[in-house]
């Protein structure tokens, strides 16, 4: 494979500036996605109301819930993909594509399954209010139609970013993202299919964005390139991705847990409240972006790095990665709160619904890069082999801690501010733990190699 290199050794750029440009594409990729997701809730919000608009918010943190131990498989494909790369290893990298789309289509089949079959007692049990429950579980149901899809795009892209290609998929979500806008008015404001109008759009159009994934990669050429004939699991590489992969997952479902633990206390506090978290959290995604764009940045070019034996490449992430964070949210998120209420005007019209998502929005925003944190930080870390201490971070620092907060500081003071406040103090606490957690990586990593080196030169 021609121009077998580092990205960031690829030219004359350094390390941040490479690892801002190909963090930039996937940031694109993401707004991109906000901005489709948030004509979703529009058009549900205007056409048919603060009742459908909290059917469809109800529905986010179970979502989520349920996919996220097979979505954190493809973290998995990202680390084997890139050291692989990295190291220069056709064959591995043949075998790990392969190994991520299978992996892909059967975790899709299960989500699904597994989606169908709980979301309605589950959204029960959350105290989903009776007025909504019905429409929040047909657009569950709906969108789980859509996980095989899903999955398979997202391993997809995983490989093509594993390799410093963040730009098609980009592209790809694009073309689709404007086919879903177009079948939302088609089907909500023509056709009036309310909330299942708004599903369908979305379910449709994840199955066109893994056709274009999937013949972008059987166009490839050399190791990358996926072809039906060769699709198969090869035991190593599905034991090196699930290693990865399911501590990752793992960490996502107990921070769904949490999610939804939150939720069902939003639920406490009625429709109107169900509505203002749901547009708020939309708008707060604006700054969360960014986030996950440089988590993917990390976790690919730390894994090259691994793969190439380039340690102090290591360090230089980290901190490049931290100042990502802290700039953003200064930036990005104080522009949020200037324009909040404008923001959360289009989703809606109701003042009451306006000022309770500011409540929500005002806490959150205070101590937002402690989220980046808490997020770039696992992606080094796993792609220095070591996933299953973010996981624990996250267990402790957020999952365990937020039930604390709920039975006891929220449960002595029931309001919406203290609710709210269970984010930044858990992300910060969560995000010490994630530190930490590099801190010891980067160490073993480090002994291993000089005790590797001590025994080549006694040989």
């Amino acid at each position: 494979m021609a121009g077998f290199r580092l990205h960031h050794r690829s030219s004359n750029l350094s390390l941040g500036q490479t690892m801002l440009l190909f963090a930039l594409p996937i940031m694109a990729v993401n707004i991109l996605q906000l901005l489709f997701n948030t004509a979703d809730m529009i058009v549900v919000g205007r056409f048919e109301g603060s009742r459908a608009l909290a059917a469809v918010g109800a529905t986010g943190a179970l979502f989520n819930l349920i996919v996220n131990l097979f979505m954190g498989l493809s973290v998995g494909t990202s680390v084997i993909v890139a050291r692989a790369f990295g190291a220069k290893n056709l064959e591995d990298i043949r075998q790990a594509v392969h190994t991520s789309i299978a992996v892909g289509i059967i975790g899709g089949i299960m989500a699904t399954g597994i989606g169908l079959a709980f979301c309605t007692p589950l959204l029960h049990w959350m105290g989903t209010p009776d007025e909504i429950l019905g429409l929040s579980s047909r657009y569950m149901a709906i969108l789980f139609y859509g996980m095989p899809a899903s999955m398979v795009f997202n391993f997809g892209a995983a490989i093509l970013r594993a390799v410093g290609d963040s730009k098609r998929p980009m592209y790809f979500l694009v073309v689709s993202g404007t086919v879903n806008v177009a079948l939302n008015v088609l089907f909500v404001a023509v056709l009036r299919w309310g909330v299942a109008g708004v599903a369908w759009s979305t379910t449709i159009t994840q199955y066109l964005a893994m056709a274009l994934i999937i013949a972008s990669l059987m166009k490839q050429e050399g190791a990358l390139r996926f072809s039906w004939n060769r699709l198969k699991i090869h035991t190593q590489k599905l034991a090196l991705i699930l290693k990865i992969g399911v501590p990752a997952g793992l960490q996502g479902v107990l921070f769904s847990i949490s999610n939804v633990l939150i939720q069902s206390a939003v639920n406490s506090f009625g429709t109107t409240m169900v509505a203002a978290s749901a547009a708020s959290s939309n708008v707060e995604n604006l700054v969360a972006t960014p986030m996950n764009a440089y988590y993917q940045a990390a976790i690919t070019y730390a894994g090259q790095s691994m793969g190439a034996e380039d340690y102090d490449a290591i360090d230089r992430i980290a901190k490049i990665s931290t100042g990502f964070v802290f700039v953003t949210w200064l930036v990005l998120g104080g522009i949020t709160l200037l324009l909040g209420r404008t923001l959360l005007g289009f989703y809606t019209s109701d003042p009451t619904v306006i000022d309770l998502g500011m409540v929500r929005m005002t806490v959150l925003m205070s101590l937002y890069f402690t989220c980046g944190i808490m997020n770039v930080f696992p992606g080094i870390t796993r792609a220095m082999g070591y996933s299953v201490l973010p996981m624990l971070s996250t267990l402790v620092g957020a999952c365990l801690m937020r039930i604390v907060w709920l039975v006891t500081v929220f449960k002595w003071y029931p309001t919406q501010m203290v609710l709210f406040a269970v984010y930044p103090v858990t992300w910060a606490l969560a995000g010490v733990g994630q530190v930490a957690s590099f801190f010891y990586a980067r160490s073993q990593v480090r002994r291993g190699h000089a005790q590797a080196e001590g025994r080549a030169a006694a040989v």
